[in-house]
């Protein structure tokens, strides 16, 4: 009787140390907290990322505009607002030469401002920047290039 009994809590010794459901649940909201402060760290934005860098280096008009929002900024309007959609940022560009400032911007480090994830870290973090800028966003649960512009 005594071996059954220490069987048994030998067997339930380990169960001792899990988490119960409401802890591994704050565990998951601590976590998704975090990724929506600063989403740089999910997989979801990171494979976003990844293909629109692709698509630019490759500058696959088709791919681009498909990960494009559908008021994509190409333009800062002197109202502060975006302005432009459509093929014409991709004739914009052509006829800018943006496409290799365009590649080296999306190389940067991605960092939270607002609604937005902004390139060049500096956009974020320097008051007056004039630099070109990308910014990406979520549409509906789903990453979107949101704009690329000067000012």
């Amino acid at each position: 009787m005594k071996i059954r009994t220490l069987i048994a809590v030998a067997a339930l010794l380990p169960l001792a140390g899990c988490k119960t459901t409401e802890e591994k649940k704050t565990v998951e909201t601590a976590e998704t907290r975090n990724n929506m402060e600063n989403p740089s760290k999910d997989v979801s934005y990171q494979s976003f990322v990844g293909r629109l860098r692709k698509a630019v280096a490759a500058r696959d008009t088709q791919v681009v505009a498909s990960m494009m929002t559908s008021n994509f900024g190409y333009l800062l309007v002197p109202e502060g607002g975006y302005s432009g959609e459509g093929p014409g940022v991709f004739q914009y560009w052509d006829e800018k030469g943006l496409w290799d400032e365009l590649e080296l911007i999306l190389r940067s480090e991605f960092v939270p401002k607002g609604n937005f994830m902004v390139a060049p870290a500096e956009f974020a973090s320097e008051a007056g920047y004039r630099g070109y800028r990308a910014g990406i966003t979520q549409v509906n649960g789903s990453w979107r290039f949101a704009y690329f512009v000067s000012g």
